[in-house]
C-alpha cells in the first residue's frame, strides 16, 4: 500500500476521543450510581483506551501540531504515568536495535541474568509469576509501577531535568481528573480499582509483544486479532507492522497488513499468533518467556 498523504485533522482518532471520555464520564457518574461494578468497568475500559490514544498522540494524531495532540489527552486517566515520561521512553523503545535490551529498552520486560541471579528467592517468584499472563494481569500493574517509579527517583535525583519536569507538568494533569473524581458518585478507592483495571487490560497486549531473537527485526509480534481488544488496543496487536511505520495512524495499519501480509510474517521470522484467546489458552498459567534475558549479553546470529 502507497503511503497516504496525511489529513491536517484525523477525524476517527477525533472521534474516538469523544467517545473514550464520554465512556469515562458516564462510568464515573451514571453507571457508578446505577451500579458500581459496571462503572468500574466501564471507567477501566476508557482509561485503557485513553492510554492507546495517547501513544497515538505521541506519535503525532490526530492533528499535526504536538501542542494540539498533547491538549487533547491532557488529563491524565490513570494517574499514575505522566504523559511526557510515557512520550520520551516509549519513543527511545522505538530504537529497533534495542529492544529487549534490558538497559536500552525502556519497554522491556527482562532482566540482565547478572541481575537476576542476584535477587532474593522471593523476588524470583513474584517476577516469574509476572511471567505469566494471570500473573501479569494481577501483578503486572504494581511491578511495573514500582520500577518505573525507581528508576524516575532515580534520574531525578542525578539531575535528569526533563523526567523532573515530566512530573512537575503531571500534576495538573491529575488535578484535573481527581477534582472530577471528587464531585461524582465513584469513590475514591473505586477509581483507583478502575485504573488498576485499565493498566491490566494494556498489560494483555504488552505481554508478549517483544521477543528475544538474534535480529531485531524478529522481536516484535503480529497478534492477528480483529475483535474488542483490537479495538482497544488501536491494532497495535499487528505490531510489527507499527514499529514499520510508526507514523501511521492506528485505523491504517490493518490494511497494511492485509496488503503485505506475507511480508511482514517474513519479517518477524514467523513470530504470530491468531487471536488473544489463543493467547489466554497458552499463558494464562504458562510463563511465555524466562525473567533473565536468554541472548544476553547479545549474540550475533
Amino acid at each position: 500500500m502507497d503511503k497516504l498523504r496525511m489529513p491536517a485533522v484525523e477525524w476517527p482518532t477525533l472521534a474516538l476521543l469523544v467517545a473514550c471520555y464520554g465512556t469515562w464520564i458516564i462510568g464515573t457518574t451514571w453507571a457508578a450510581a446505577l451500579w458500581l461494578p459496571l462503572g468500574v468497568m466501564l471507567t477501566g475500559v476508557a482509561i485503557a483506551l485513553h492510554s492507546s490514544l495517547c501513544h497515538e498522540a505521541l506519535h503525532g494524531h490526530p492533528f499535526r501540531q504536538r501542542p494540539w495532540n498533547e491538549a487533547v489527552v491532557f488529563p491524565c486517566l490513570c494517574l499514575v504515568i505522566p504523559y511526557g515520561r510515557f512520550r520520551d521512553t516509549h519513543l527511545a523503545h522505538h530504537r529497533e536495535e534495542h529492544l529487549t535490551d534490558p538497559y536500552d529498552d525502556p519497554e522491556s520486560n527482562y532482566l540482565d541474568p547478572g541481575v537476576w541471579g542476584r535477587l532474593p528467592r522471593w523476588a524470583r517468584a513474584v517476577l516469574r509469576a509476572n511471567n505469566t499472563l494471570a500473573g501479569r494481569l494481577i501483578l503486572g500493574p504494581i511491578i511495573a509501577q514500582v520500577a518505573f517509579l525507581r528508576a524516575d527517583w532515580r534520574a531525578i535525583r542525578s539531575g535528569d531535568r526533563s523526567v523532573l519536569r515530566a512530573w512537575v507538568w503531571h500534576v495538573p494533569q491529575v488535578a484535573v481528573v481527581l477534582a472530577w473524581v471528587w464531585y461524582a458518585p465513584m469513590p475514591l478507592w473505586v477509581y483507583l480499582l478502575a485504573v488498576w483495571i485499565g493498566i491490566a487490560l494494556l498489560k494483555i497486549r504488552t505481554f508478549l509483544e517483544h521477543r528475544a531473537h538474534d535480529r531485531a527485526s524478529g522481536r516484535t509480534v503480529i497478534v492477528e486479532d480483529r475483535g474488542p481488544l483490537a479495538l482497544l488496543f488501536l491494532n497495535n496487536n499487528l505490531h510489527v507492522v507499527h514499529h514499520m511505520h510508526p507514523e501511521e495512524p492506528w485505523y491504517r495499519l490493518p490494511a497494511l497488513y492485509a496488503a503485505r501480509r506475507d511480508h511482514y510474517r517474513r519479517r518477524n521470522d514467523g513470530y504470530v499468533y491468531r487471536s488473544y484467546a489463543e493467547i489466554f489458552r497458552d499463558y494464562l498459567w504458562r510463563a511465555k518467556d524466562p525473567v533473565a534475558h536468554p541472548l544476553w549479553p547479545w549474540r550475533q546470529g
